[in-house]
């Protein structure tokens, strides 16, 4: 039979068993710190992904070329010159009946002048303005080309 504890193997007992437990709960927290040091270490050990290469190109904006207008779709325009002697003769021929009714629009010679300077101004404009467009895509054609060799070397 076992023979019942005095108080001071008691004391020593319950003394030893919380130092064992003390010891224990040291060993276990050096255990958790342990693997836990392990985890975290070991997925920085083991490459996961591939470093990823960047490149960056730099592509000029092509120009843009609107497309040419239309070519001018000029009427032709029947030029009647009135004289004194013809101008009687239409009115005469109106008032019998046999004339149509038309408006004239006359012009004295200093208004005809300014007239044809006018077109040649346009006709001027409308050269210059095509030759400009004609620069741009020509020289957009050249920087192409030059990018294109550029790529191939």
């Amino acid at each position: 039979m076992l023979k019942p504890i005095n108080k001071k193997s008691k004391k020593i007992r319950d003394k030893a068993k919380k130092q064992e437990a003390r010891m224990v709960g040291i060993k276990l927290k050096s255990l958790f710190v342990l693997v836990s040091v392990l985890l975290i270490t070991n997925c920085s050990m083991m490459p996961s992904a591939k470093p990823v290469e960047v490149r960056t190109i730099a592509e000029p904006v092509s120009l843009y070329h609107p497309p040419l207008p239309l070519e001018v779709g000029l009427v032709d325009i029947d030029w009647e010159i009135l004289t004194p002697d013809l101008m009687k003769e239409y009115l005469e021929n109106y008032e019998n009946g046999s004339a149509p009714a038309i408006a004239y629009y006359s012009l004295t010679s200093k208004e005809y002048v300014n007239l044809s300077m006018n077109m040649a101004e346009i006709k001027r404009y409308l050269r210059d303005t095509l030759s400009i467009v004609k620069y741009y895509r020509d020289y957009d054609k050249e920087d192409n080309a030059e990018e294109k060799v550029s790529e191939n070397k």
